[in-house]
C-alpha cells in the first residue's frame, strides 16, 4: 500500500501491514465484519425495497398514461368521423346537429331531430352533437354535465397566490 507525501508523490507505507496508512480515532466506531456485513445486508434491503415502490408507482403511471392515450386517440377517430360526415349547410360553433346513418353506412347531419321528423326519421338517428369552438364536438347527453376545469384552473392559481383580488 503506498501514501502521498506533500508534493503528492507516492511514499510506500512504513509499518506492519495490519495498520493504516491513515490517522485513525479510537473514538471512531468499531465494526466487527459480521455486524458489518449484516448492515450491508440491510441497506440492501431496504435499497431493493425503495426502489422497487419507486418503479411500481412509475409502471403504474406508465399504464394511466397508455389507458389516456387510448382515450384520446379513440376521441380523435370519433371526431374525425363526425368530422367527415356530410354536411350540406355552414357548420356554427354552439349549434346543436343531428347524425344519420344511410342505409349504405354514410353519415350525415342535419338541423332536424328525430322528433322533427314525427319521430320516425327517414334514416337511422346517430346522436346529436354540439358544434364547439374549436370545432370539436360534445356528444347532447354531456351537455348538461359541469365543466369544472375552470373552477378547478381559478383554485389552483388561488392556491398558488397568483389569482389577483384572493
Amino acid at each position: 500500500m503506498t501514501t502521498h507525501d506533500e508534493t503528492n508523490q507516492a511514499v510506500p507505507h512504513v509499518g506492519p501491514e495490519h495498520s493504516a496508512p491513515y490517522p485513525t480515532s479510537r473514538l471512531a466506531p468499531a465494526f466487527q465484519a459480521p455486524e458489518l456485513a449484516a448492515e450491508i445486508a440491510r441497506a440492501e434491503g431496504l435499497l431493493g425495497a425503495r426502489t422497487g415502490a419507486k418503479l411500481r408507482v412509475i409502471a403504474d403511471q406508465i399504464k394511466a398514461l397508455q389507458a389516456e392515450a387510448r382515450k384520446v386517440l379513440d376521441e380523435a377517430r370519433e371526431e374525425q368521423a363526425l368530422t367527415h360526415a356530410e354536411c350540406h349547410f355552414k357548420r356554427r360553433p354552439g349549434q346543436v346537429y343531428h347524425l344519420y346513418r344511410r342505409a349504405d353506412g354514410r353519415t350525415f347531419f342535419s338541423m332536424l331531430s328525430p322528433t322533427d321528423w314525427g319521430e320516425t326519421p327517414p334514416h337511422a338517428f346517430v346522436g346529436s352533437y354540439r358544434l364547439e369552438n374549436d370545432y370539436s364536438w360534445t356528444p347532447a347527453e354531456r351537455l348538461a354535465d359541469d365543466d369544472d376545469t375552470g373552477a378547478m384552473i381559478g383554485q389552483l392559481l388561488r392556491i398558488g397566490g397568483l389569482a389577483g383580488g384572493d
